[in-house]
């Protein structure tokens, strides 16, 4: 399709004419560098959510774009620039507390045998600072991969705290390096006391939405700690010490798991949600047990209603609600309708500002470390009706969410921003 008035290509994704109005908005904000608060507000756009409510912003592991991820100050940053949840991933440490961490791991040597360089992706925390604990390195299985490294169920909760945290792609966020080796590893109970101090200081409700990590990996382990506490109900109470057993409570609770998310149904009346991620992979646990479903299945009709049996939401990665070949959008799925007419939430991951993670025609400039057209590409999920989102930058979320959960009437000012371009987009929403 090209948009005859300007000879603008416009992408499938933008064919569909109930979607026609607030995408040609955001080729504009994309091309034209047009702001998207302005576009969004000229077009009138809201987006239907399940509730009714607007979309929730959620501290992707903090404000990691900003902070080492994981940490209380990428917490606090995270409230601070708006976000409505914070999330922890969870592992377990030796003497089985549960503690922030996106891995199992705290720093690795190796992959399938071959040497990884440091820093990288598994690494975050100056372990290797800590000569007291060389000989805690070792290899071990993690849902199929052997990683040689140092591993959080090997070390007590008293070491974990003499450990600091560092940036996890320094290379993509330099900046966030230079706060390497100020912050401790938290555990949970100080991310849940975090949230309710500070949903008292600022007058807002502050959410958690912590996920249990590789928990086979942890079933499987349970020698290895000085309790045998399964790790599902470890995390069951600290969250039920601090809000109770009831589904009000701010909280999710996620796992990309299945069985152990039936298993903590038949435990709490938290919120669960289930993570889906790309298509054709499996969730690990039916990897275990010969189940041939993947994730395209869970995210089908048929696997949603499954979902539905003990989940509140799905938390799909968010290449199967807009599909990126090749890192270009494709045409939408009715993937988000689907959900909701299964009765679920949608909370996509992960939404980042840098170019490094934008799709073609949302970078601005070539630094992949810059930031790109965050919000133009975040209004199309919005549109789609998502529930929440997780963000890395949850300033830019916050504003993302604004833009289309606010309707006033079209000002003189933003059809003058919009400029020619602005007044054609709303002539073609007219007529959709």
């Amino acid at each position: 399709m090209v948009v005859p008035e300007t000879g603008m290509h416009v992408p499938a994704i933008f064919r569909s004419p109930t979607r026609r109005a607030l995408s040609l908005a955001a080729v504009a904000v994309a091309t034209l560098g047009l702001d998207p608060v302005l576009a969004a507000r000229a077009l009138d756009a809201q987006a239907p959510t399940l509730n009714g409510q607007a979309p929730i912003v959620i501290g992707h592991r903090g404000a990691s774009g900003y902070r080492p991820e994981h940490t209380l100050a990428a917490y606090q940053l995270a409230i601070d620039l708006g976000a409505n949840f914070i999330e922890p991933d969870l592992v377990l440490t030796k003497d089985g507390i549960p503690i922030a961490r996106h891995e199992p791991l705290i720093g690795a040597t190796a992959v399938n045998g071959v040497p990884v360089s440091v820093p990288n992706e598994f690494t975050t925390t100056d372990i290797f600072d800590h000569p007291e604990f060389a000989g805690r390195l070792r290899t071990r299985n993690l849902d199929g991969t052997n990683i040689t490294g140092f591993w959080s169920d090997d070390f007590t909760l008293a070491e974990v705290k003499t450990l600091r945290a560092r940036e996890r792609i320094p290379t993509i966020r330099p900046g966030n390096a230079a706060f390497n080796g100020l912050y401790q590893i938290p555990t949970l109970q100080e991310v849940i006391d975090l949230a309710k101090a500070q949903s008292l200081v600022t007058g807002r409700t502050i959410g958690i939405y912590p996920e249990t990590k590789h928990p086979s990996f942890f079933a499987s382990n349970v020698g290895n700690r000085t309790t045998s506490a399964r790790f599902e109900d470890v995390v069951v109470a600290v969250i039920h010490g601090g809000y109770g057993n009831n589904a009000s409570a701010p909280v999710f609770l996620q796992s990309f798991e299945v069985s152990n998310l039936q298993y903590l149904r038949t435990q709490t009346n938290i919120r669960l949600v289930q993570l889906i991620n790309t298509g054709t992979s499996r969730p690990f646990d039916f990897i275990v047990a010969g189940d041939s479903r993947t994730y395209n299945d869970l995210i089908s009709p048929t696997g949603l209603n499954f979902v539905n049996d003990y989940a509140a939401g799905i938390g799909p990665t968010r290449d199967l609600l807009i599909p990126r070949p090749l890192n270009v959008l494709g045409s939408p799925t009715t993937a988000v309708a689907d959900a909701h007419a299964a009765g679920l939430l949608v909370h996509p991951f992960t939404f980042r500002a840098e170019n490094n993670f934008l799709s073609v025609g949302f970078r601005l400039g070539s630094d992949l470390t810059a930031y790109g057209n965050y919000q133009a590409e975040t209004l199309l999920y919005l549109n789609l009706g998502i529930d929440g989102f997780f963000t890395d930058q949850p300033d830019f979320g916050v504003r993302a969410v604004r833009a289309v959960s606010t309707v006033p009437e079209p000002s003189t000012v933003g059809l003058l921003a919009l400029g020619g371009l602005g007044l054609l987009v709303m002539r073609r929403s007219r007529r959709c």
